[in-house]
């Protein structure tokens, strides 16, 4: 099939695109993450356990992974700009509100720990449609051979997101308080909401994507969207492994968003301002290697094809992730350590990319409602991964804790290896539009 190539105009919109996708993602992840950075001090003035601490974290990845399968279908059948300005705004007024949570006329009623309980469960509950969405508008917008590298990019925001989080709202918090903080997030994500709402278009204007038949906007897949066929979804065995896989990949990560700078301040007795700094250096080198293991699985998609070249660069990531992990916090000099846990995390991180190719692809029409999927059931092992590692820190230590990620890191690669051979799609050799981005 002749590959068609983008004009200036859309070359510039593709980029604007994955720019507001990025900075939603890394808005996202300040909104999620800012409460992990205030966890030590709601523990110290609401006498939370770190288990009761572990259930706030989770109660909020319980209905983010529960409500991101039909955020996914929301975004293919009314638009994902549509649903991505919807979701970014009900995260800012979530955010805001757990400022609220805790306070005196709320505990009266619901009691301490269930107001920020409820609170975090309408914040997952509104950010759950946005990487869905962004998948639906990658689809939309890119050709296949360059998908893994924009989903890096873009999920690389959580990354960002994160490395941002510790080092800014460690002192924001120590200044100004938890709820002025959580404010200022909530305020800063309302405004990006806006202006990506204002930008950003549900597809290209011209036939631009390389080696497709039919336009995302054309009236065929218009109707193709209209007539969601979950139960395709739910039958297609590579999918389906995809998401076990990334379950396994989610629970490793989380471990770090959510546990990482109190092992590092609390456990190894680094201090506030150092866990802070450490853990601000493992995101910000999961942030790099993101993009640039999607990067490589489109590079090497002329050798080997979309399946393989995205397995190999998973398979790999995930595998030294296990090691790296596994020598990390068994060495007792810090800054090693620290260089350790970083390439693990990052390492596991540049398997993204190929994961979310491969489940837009796995989902053709249906790539928001594949990406909904592939994340719902991969946030469950978030779900699981903020309270089973203190649970098993309390009785076996935190090596054993932390271990048992390794563990489940390495299952998920072997998930790879069980996905079956498809028929390659039309794919273009790279073109002027891989510089793109």
């Amino acid at each position: 099939m002749k590959s068609i190539q983008p004009d200036a105009g859309t070359a510039r919109a593709r980029n604007v695109i994955v720019l507001l996708m990025l900075a939603l993602s890394v808005l996202s992840y300040i909104d999620r993450t800012v409460i992990s950075i205030a966890g030590p001090t709601l523990i110290k003035e609401f006498g939370f356990s770190e288990t009761e601490m572990g259930s706030i974290y989770s109660v909020f990845i319980l209905s983010y992974a529960l409500f991101m399968f039909p955020g996914g279908w929301l975004a293919d059948r009314f638009g994902p700009r549509l649903i991505l300005a919807l979701t970014s705004m009900g995260s800012a007024l979530f955010t805001a509100l757990t400022a609220f949570a805790g306070l005196p006329m709320l505990s009266a009623t619901l009691g301490t720990l269930p107001s920020f309980l409820w609170v975090r469960l309408g914040f997952g509950l509104c950010t759950a449609p946005l990487y869905p969405a962004c998948g639906r508008l990658t689809a939309n917008w890119f050709p296949v051979v360059s998908r893994a590298r924009v989903q890096g990019v873009v999920l690389s925001g959580a990354a960002l997101g994160g490395a941002i989080t510790p080092v800014l709202f460690s002192r924001l918090i120590a200044n100004l308080g938890w709820r002025v903080s959580l404010g200022l997030a909530a305020t800063a994500t309302a405004a990006v909401s806006i202006m990506a709402y204002w930008h950003a278009r549900d597809t290209p204007p011209n036939p631009v994507l390389e080696g497709e038949e039919a336009l995302p906007g054309d009236t065929a897949a218009t109707e193709a969207l209209r007539r969601p066929e979950w139960r395709e979804l739910l039958a297609n065995r590579n999918l389906l492994l995809l998401t076990v896989g990334y379950f396994t990949l989610n629970y490793f990560e989380y471990i770090f968003f959510y546990w990482i700078y109190y092992y590092f301040g609390e456990v190894r007795g680094l201090g506030r301002d150092m866990s802070a700094i450490y853990t601000t250096v493992l995101l910000l080198t999961m942030m790099v290697m993101m993009p640039l293991g999607g990067w490589l699985a489109d590079r090497l998609i002329p050798h080997w094809g979309p399946q393989v070249s995205r397995r190999r660069v998973a398979v790999a990531g995930m595998v030294l992730s296990a090691l790296l992990l596994y020598l990390g916090i068994n060495i007792t000099h810090t800054l090693t350590m620290v260089a350790l846990l970083s390439l693990a995390l990052g390492l596991a991180a540049s398997s993204e990319g190929p994961f979310w190719a491969s489940a837009i692809d796995a989902g053709g029409r249906q790539a928001g409602a594949a990406g909904g999927l592939l994340n719902s059931v991969g946030n469950f092992g978030g779900l699981l991964a903020p309270t089973l590692t203190p649970y098993l820190a309390e009785r076996f230590g935190w090596t054993y804790g932390l271990h048992f990620g390794g563990l489940m890191v390495l299952l998920g690669a072997a998930s790879w290896f069980l996905i079956q051979p498809v028929e390659d799609l039309s794919l273009a050799r790279p073109s002027q539009a891989e510089g793109e981005l």
